[in-house]
């Protein structure tokens, strides 16, 4: 479910992956596998990626 919002928000903003992984400090490789769904953010990161 994190990983779907994750692609709509991005979508919806017309922002890159590169773009949103670095506004939120992690490797574009990190950022695509939140959204493919095969990891999760750190608890640490959620704030950032909610605002």
């Amino acid at each position: 479910m994190i990983n779907n919002n994750l692609i709509m928000l991005r979508d919806q903003h017309k922002f890159s992956q590169e773009k949103v992984a670095e506004m939120l400090g992690v490797s574009r490789q990190t950022y695509s596998r939140w959204e493919k769904g095969s990891a999760l953010p750190d608890i640490g990161q959620l704030p950032e990626v909610e605002s």
